[in-house]
């Protein structure tokens, strides 16, 4: 009953800010207080808020953007304010490793135009789809951008340490004074609870709250005391040290050896540096059709994954790169993900020697 059966307060129930408050401090070194943090119903609720409290149209009917610094990025970003037409995106450098088949997206900062218009900047780290993580230096020169014209700095940890921490490279959370550090607990074990945490300036964090009391009070309680029991007596943290990462990683160097494989070596085809997250992101250089269309030809031959172009939001100018990129689950069993791997080096092998897909239906693997 002390749990379940009544209200609370906007910010969190009180053990878990106090759980995450000692963890963090403890962890890194940091001097958190209470009012340093605040639980959301969910990183995606979390993100709603600050699009629409920091970002959109102010009551002179100036616009405030949303910048993603690299683009893609989540696709989720794309529909969090309330004035789609508010978010920006940036085109990012490519280090392309031609002989290994392998990429990675780097942030282009000549093209990072962070000013006295943007509401926010956001980036996920690791980052949904690609599994790219930016360097310390790297987030960095942004928040360092951003802080020039006082603008805060959203980095999305659904994926970071310390949990699920599924970072396969080594990273450490970035915080400071214009950096809100924003977790989920869904890839940790509590995908159902919807359970977000923000962490950064008290000023900034009330203005989440404030904004969190009217669209919905406070998150569920009964998922804030599952994890609050779980971060205060270090078990989560393990979990995702020893069963979380590793299971991911392991799936991940299963695919890559796969590919590499079953690729034909004739094909422009290039797998980001797996760096994190739950997803593999393939390139195809000039593929001869689209993406949708690539998805609907595997599709065909019992391989399911999901086109790239969705991974783009706020990006303005018409890349072709957009249309060439394909995100693979890692959640299948390994021998699931060698087959896929095979009968997508068939059948894009034959694309791009005929620019015809193959017909014949065979059963479906999900990646």
């Amino acid at each position: 009953g002390e749990v379940v059966c009544r209200y609370g307060t906007s910010q969190g129930y009180e053990p878990l800010v106090e759980a995450i408050r000692n963890d963090f401090n403890q962890r890194y070194g940091l001097r958190l207080t209470d009012r340093h943090i605040l639980i959301t119903p969910g990183s995606q609720a979390l993100y709603f808020f600050a699009a629409n409290a920091l970002g959109g149209y102010t009551r002179e009917g100036q616009m405030k953007t949303m910048v993603l610094p690299l683009s893609p990025d989540y696709t989720g970003y794309g529909g969090i304010s309330l004035a789609p037409e508010a978010v920006r995106a940036c085109r990012p450098t490519l280090e392309v490793d031609a002989a290994g088949h392998r990429f990675k997206y780097r942030p282009d900062f000549s093209q990072l135009d962070i000013n006295g218009q943007t509401g926010f900047v956001l980036f996920s780290r690791p980052c949904n789809p690609t599994g790219n993580v930016l360097s310390d230096r790297e987030v960095g020169q942004i928040a360092e951008l951003a802080a020039a014209h006082r603008v805060p700095v959203l980095i999305d940890s659904a994926y970071a340490p310390p949990f699920p921490a599924l970072n396969f490279t080594a990273m450490t959370p970035v915080f400071g004074e214009n950096i809100l550090h924003c977790m989920s607990l869904s890839k940790a074990g509590l995908p159902g609870e919807r359970l977000g945490v923000a962490i950064g300036d008290p000023a900034l964090i009330e203005v989440l709250e404030c904004f969190q009391t009217n669209f919905c009070i406070h998150s569920s309680r009964y998922g804030q005391a599952i994890a609050a029991r779980a971060i205060a007596s270090g078990e989560l943290a393990r979990l995702a040290e020893q069963v979380i990462r590793p299971y991911y990683q392991d799936k991940f160097a299963v695919l890559a050896d796969a590919l590499d494989r079953a690729m034909p070596q004739t094909v422009p085809w290039y797998l980001h540096r797996g760096e994190g997250a739950i997803f593999a992101w393939l390139w195809f250089d000039q593929l001869p059709i689209t993406d949708a269309e690539l998805y609907q030809g595997l599709k065909h031959q019992g391989v399911i994954v999901v086109p790239g172009h969705p991974f783009f939001p706020g990006l303005r100018e018409d890349w072709p790169h957009t249309r060439q990129c394909l995100r693979l689950s890692l959640t299948a069993g390994a021998a699931d993900l060698i087959a896929a791997a095979q009968r997508l080096g068939h059948w894009v092998d034959a694309l791009y020697q005929s620019q015809q897909p193959l017909a014949a239906a065979t059963p479906v693997v999900t990646v």
